[in-house]
């Protein structure tokens, strides 16, 4: 049964991108509503209790690749949005008791790295200096739109205008960029430094949301996505949002709704209505057909194309495609209520700590990094787990009631799929014992702290979240996935196969993280569309 309201622009998901993308159309008047399953918007990026007193960012816990013209635009300081940069980007405890911090400065960080290897130290800036080098052309691409490979005009002018980007670098930073596209993070780690500290506290960030080994080729690029974003201005660095991650979605809802966008929770979307190759409508679970100009999905490719469309619509060799683009990032996701702050071993105290305010990665070396993987494709996860974890209510005291806290576990290499029938819904609090004891290794007072503790499997995202296998970027951000070929080759411009049909999350360009970026570049490409009348 059709609404008795039609929109420009109806948009399926109202994860951070649809928001940001609904933001963006309204703001030039257009009539927008945001359809979202769950019964708070946000998507991945929200905060919520999981234990009486006790609130946390669910899914995605830390923040550094939103965009600050997003910020700006968006007007989300004035919402009430606040990120607070750590006092030390990374803090990595070892097993033999000693320990590592990165940052806050360049210079401090050489101090640190001194101790173990005064080698690695004088290479300290100049690694620096070609990781923003190549991060700078990132970033010069993310906000613009990939051309189409058989495209048009513009999509050959977009082509050149990349390419110029290229041809401005001399040629040692050309080798940088293939270098960190191509090759694996474990290679180029290996070549840079010599002490496995290092390697790990830099290693970690190419396997984070990424399903393979620090030296499997192409982990290189997946280091630098996570290198690209900044904080407050300081390029490079990762912070918490007060209030979670939440208070970015909030803020974005905030300025939605104040834009005149409608916003409806628990309102799932069973198909979108197809009419003559149009996309016409998105159809709720009751039947309802929110009419629209054109429909918008915010969802991974393969939830759009393979559940909410019907196949026979769309060309063969693209379903088969879009069967075979690459999710599942491996990931399992705990937060952890606790009643004191972990007393490590390597920096001792339960009182608040600049590390404990940090990124703690428990991962010494990258080998034991490429164990973690192989076990993960053996037996289903890690024996000796791969972590980084975060404790907000170092700086957010609404977090938790006074004098207890919470931990976010953020862990890597457990396999959606796992060996021999077995399901998630029967072995994740085995898996989430396992990872326990791993932190209590290093803080022999954490076991016994934990209050409470909410565990999400690979499935639990899939299932919540709209995570197909996992996937915490909407699809693998490998070499044939990225750029013009994200989600799949020929349609990287944010417009679907079907006339009307666009698509915003972060399954397209510049890819996953709570940037905002496809959800920005996703509204420029409808706008131009509405302004050429190709949306009447």
């Amino acid at each position: 049964m059709p609404s008795s309201k039609k929109y420009d622009a109806v948009i399926v998901g109202g994860g951070h991108n649809g928001l940001v993308c609904a933001c963006y159309l309204a703001g030039t008047g257009l009539k927008v509503r945001v359809l979202e399953r769950r019964a708070v918007v946000g998507g991945a990026a929200v905060t919520e209790e999981f234990l009486p007193g006790f609130r946390n960012s669910t899914a995605s816990y830390t923040v550094s690749l939103l965009h600050p013209q997003i910020i700006r635009d968006l007007n989300l300081h004035e919402h009430g949005l606040i990120i607070l940069e750590r006092p030390v980007s990374n803090f990595l405890p070892l097993p033999d008791g000693r320990y590592l911090k990165i940052g806050p400065t360049p210079a401090a960080t050489q101090r640190e790295v001194t101790r173990f290897s005064p080698r690695d130290a004088a290479a300290l800036p100049r690694y620096y200096a070609m990781l923003e080098r190549v991060a700078d052309v990132l970033r010069g691409l993310a906000l613009e739109t990939p051309p189409n490979v058989g495209g048009g005009l513009r999509d050959a002018l977009a082509a050149l205008v990349a390419g110029s980007r290229m041809r401005r670098l001399d040629m040692a930073a050309r080798r940088d960029v293939l270098d960190l596209f191509t090759k694996s993070a474990g290679q180029m780690l290996d070549a840079w430094f010599e002490s496995d500290a290092l390697k790990a506290a830099f290693g970690f960030d190419a396997i984070v949301g990424n399903f393979a080994s620090p030296y499997t080729p192409g982990s290189g690029y997946v280091l630098l996505h996570h290198a690209f974003g900044e904080v407050n201005g300081r390029k490079g660095v990762w912070g918490h949002a007060v209030g979670g991650m939440g208070a970015i979605t909030q803020a974005m809802a905030a300025e939605a709704r104040a834009r005149g966008v409608e916003i409806t929770t628990c309102a799932e979307v069973a198909r979108v209505a197809i009419n003559d190759g149009v996309a016409r409508a998105a159809v709720l679970a009751d039947g309802t057909e929110i009419e629209a100009r054109c429909v918008v999905s915010n969802l991974n490719p393969r939830l759009l194309f393979l559940k909410l469309i019907d196949t026979r619509e769309l060309d063969a060799d693209f379903v088969a495609r879009i069967r075979n683009f690459k999710c599942g990032s491996a990931t399992l996701r705990i937060n952890v209520a606790l009643a004191e702050l972990p007393d490590f071993s390597a920096q001792p105290g339960r009182d608040v700590q600049v590390h404990h305010q940090s990124g703690i990665i428990l991962a010494p070396s990258l080998a034991y990094m490429e164990r973690a993987y192989f076990d993960a494709r053996t037996y289903g996860w890690s024996r000796a787990p791969v972590m980084e974890m975060l404790i907000p209510s170092t700086v957010d005291a609404t977090l938790a009631p006074p004098g207890k806290h919470v931990a976010s576990l953020f862990c890597q290499h457990f396999s959606y799929d796992l060996p021999d029938g077995k399901s998630w819904d029967d072995v994740k609090e085995q898996a989430a014992d396992l990872v326990i004891d791993a932190v209590n290794r290093y803080a022999p007072n954490f076991k016994a702290s934990v209050l409470g503790r909410m565990v999400l499997s690979p499935l639990d995202l899939e299932r919540e979240f709209g995570l197909v296998g996992g996937d915490i970027f909407h699809g693998a951000l490998t070499l044939d996935q990225l750029y013009s070929a994200r989600p799949v080759l020929g349609y990287a411009a944010y417009r679907g196969p079907l006339a009307r049909l666009y698509m915003c999350g972060s399954g397209t360009h510049p890819g996953g993280g709570v940037s905002g970026m496809p959800g920005h570049n996703a509204a420029r490409e409808i706008l131009r569309d509405f302004r050429r009348g190709k949306c009447d």
